[in-house]
């Protein structure tokens, strides 16, 4: 009967990893300037599905930063997160406008 455990363990890895592997994301990224501000300075971000109060790892030719989901979107087919001017500057992605972008 050892085969029990064995099986029961590896069903949880592959279960696990598959959850990990579910959360990250890859695509376009833009960023708005309207619409609700973060709380002093605090990088915020829309997403469509992620629950609001949430926070993202955002990263962008090699900086990552955290931000807080507090609205819906983006509404633009191929982009996964619209950024606050707060946080798009963090990411140095201003001048560029629409980049992409790696989420966890």
């Amino acid at each position: 009967m050892r085969a029990q455990p064995t099986l029961l363990l590896g069903l949880v890895t592959s279960s696990l990893a598959f959850m990990s592997v579910a959360k990250a994301e890859s695509g376009l990224a833009s960023y708005y300037g309207y619409g609700k501000a973060g709380r002093g300075g605090e990088l915020t971000c829309a997403h469509r599905t992620r629950p609001f109060g949430s926070v993202l790892k955002v990263s962008y030719s090699g900086r990552t930063i955290q931000c807080r989901v507090n609205d819906r979107g983006p509404f633009i087919r191929g982009r996964i997160v619209d950024l606050s001017v707060p946080a798009a500057r963090a990411l140095g992605m201003m001048s560029a406008g629409v980049v992409r972008v790696s989420v966890e």
